[in-house]
């Protein structure tokens, strides 16, 4: 049997799910977020198709459900409740105190707890992500909503008191930014996208964000939670064609912020929109193509491991994603046949069968895209390296090795986020620095060595082209309380749990002379707490 007819057979019959991981029927969202009210939707839906295809006479995409096609009066509703709920920085939400939306915040953690099974089986349908990563995802976004609420208090406690500087008295503490659009991933659609809407929520900013393209469905099991832990118009959810409902948002000059998951392209098309751009604060995880550099003294057996999970967790479908590694001649041939093997040992199937690592992908023609990359390759000398690599049935792609990658093809600059791990072969570690400090993009580098000098003077050139270099370790993004930002065309704005409080606010102070009379001002403003600004209570 063929590794192709293999994977075919790998997708479920009509009674090949089992019972605890199958779906009833078709879900149908037909409502969205508005005004702190969830309205039914009846007009025109978009199809949500299952990379779980159906099998098994003939293999073919599986509808599992739709989701509201918003039109853009629709889409502006949502938006212009979101500006009410601003008010210019005098509503409800943007003026209360830190300790009350920390309130709402945690009744909707609660909400969203409930929900833990629905949403994880969703993860598996709807993107493919086999059941421990669907898990992981949701128990981690529940982590980083607690974490975020735990960094605001640090945030607030250190800043409740007031600076005294040549006669002035002020307390500086951070003010919200604006109505904010929030846009997350496809490959970690619930996690990502809560990086950006949970913090710039916390911060006080009202937030109208759009599920991504793929794993839209798991989000309409927490619209409710938001309408009933959040004041009218502080959450909105707009769903649709992107061009037909973020074009007008965003051209309506009423967006202060764009927190935005997906590539430099659509960063820069949404930008551009803007009648000022200038006013438009951004921030943005964008693309990458992160190496792995393999040096002739590594531990070949870690760096294989590490290169496989870091290039082919959920399917390479990461922006942190190890996307080309570069060895040393003098272990190249090696380093290859260990990589490959360890490759074609991989287990493909589906979400729910145990020890999967090859799953379905969620973006139609991606198998054919990988191969396309596979073949340019090829064609210009490269060798696929390991027997089933490239072997395709429906929405499986095999993960491929490909050896004797060089600067002539797609692989050696492209991103090719997907199951395609391009080995770069160098005799000078001039050369992938240079690679590296040529490339549009600047997320991260693995180093394997065990040369503490040779280690260091790659450190220091490195640490000026990326924003975090992994020793004997894969390109990741955990753990959150670490910076999570990029260079050049990878990032803009830096994501963490501490960080993203900052990138959502701005610093903002009020001072007074220290006269008698400010003075008196102040005590009383304190004392009778008249202002949720000026306060110097603590946060437990």
């Amino acid at each position: 049997m063929t590794r192709s007819a293999e994977l075919s057979g790998l997708f479920p019959g009509p009674d090949g799910v089992p019972v605890p991981h199958g779906l009833d029927g078709p879900v149908v969202q037909d409502r969205y977020l508005c005004g702190g009210a969830l309205r039914t939707w009846s007009g025109p839906f978009e199809e949500v198709v299952s990379p779980v295809w159906e099998a098994p006479e003939d293999l073919r995409p599986r509808v599992i459900g739709r989701t509201p096609s918003l039109g853009a009066g629709e889409a502006r509703e949502v938006l212009d409740a979101a500006v009410k709920a601003w008010d210019l920085g005098r509503g409800e939400w943007p003026t209360m105190p830190v300790a009350a939306r920390l309130r709402c915040l945690g009744e909707f953690a609660r909400r969203m707890r409930a929900a833990r099974s629905e949403v994880v089986r969703l993860l598996m349908w709807e993107i493919g992500k086999s059941l421990p990563d669907a898990e992981k995802e949701f128990d981690r976004t529940v982590d980083y909503v607690r974490d975020t609420a735990e960094a605001l208090k640090d945030l607030d406690r250190s800043s409740s008191r007031f600076v005294l500087e040549q006669g002035i008295a002020g307390q500086v503490r951070r003010a919200p930014l604006g109505v904010t659009l929030s846009m997350g991933p496809f490959n970690y659609p619930l996690n990502e996208t809560y990086t950006t809407l949970i913090p710039a929520l916390l911060m006080g900013n009202p937030v109208v964000f759009k599920p991504p393209r793929f794993g839209v469905l798991l989000h309409a099991l927490l619209l409710a939670a938001f309408a009933e832990s959040f004041p009218p118009g502080v959450v909105g959810s707009i769903h649709g064609e992107g061009k037909t409902v973020v074009t007008p948002l965003i051209s309506s000059g009423k967006v202060d912020v764009l927190a935005f998951i997906g590539t430099s392209r659509v960063a820069d098309l949404i930008r551009a929109q803007h009648p000022k751009p200038h006013r438009l604060r951004c921030v943005l995880g964008l693309e990458a193509k992160n190496p792995a550099i393999v040096l002739a003294d590594a531990d070949l057996d870690l760096a294989v491991s590490e290169c496989v999970l870091g290039a082919l967790s959920f399917n390479g479908q990461r922006c942190t994603a190890i996307k080309v590694v570069f060895v040393h001649e003098s272990v190249a041939d090696d380093f290859t046949a260990r990589l490959a093997a360890a490759v074609e040992a991989l287990k493909p199937g589906m979400p729910w069968h145990e020890g999967v690592r090859v799953m379905p992908l969620p973006e139609p023609g991606k198998p054919a895209s990988m191969a396309a990359f596979v073949g340019d390759a090829v064609e210009k000398g490269a060798v696929v390296a390991n027997g089933s690599g490239g072997a395709t049935a429906g929405s499986l792609y095999f993960p491929a090795v490909v050896s004797g990658v060089t600067p002539a093809m797609r692989l050696f600059r492209e991103e090719q986020f997907g199951p395609v791990v391009p080995v770069v072969r160098f005799s000078s570690v001039e050369e992938p620095v240079r690679a590296i400090t040529e490339s549009d993009y600047g997320q991260q580098v693995s180093l394997f060595g065990n040369d503490p000098a040779a280690l260091a003077r790659l450190v220091d050139p490195l640490v000026n082209q990326v924003c975090r270099v992994n020793l004997n370790s894969q390109c990741q993004r955990g753990p959150d309380a670490f910076p999570f930002t990029g260079r050049k065309d990878s990032a803009e704005g830096t994501l963490s749990v501490t960080d993203a409080l900052r990138v959502f606010t701005i610093r903002t102070l009020v001072a007074a002379k220290q006269t008698p009379a400010n003075t008196a001002i102040l005590e009383d403003v304190l004392r009778n707490r008249r202002s949720s600004f000026l306060s110097t209570d603590f946060l437990f």
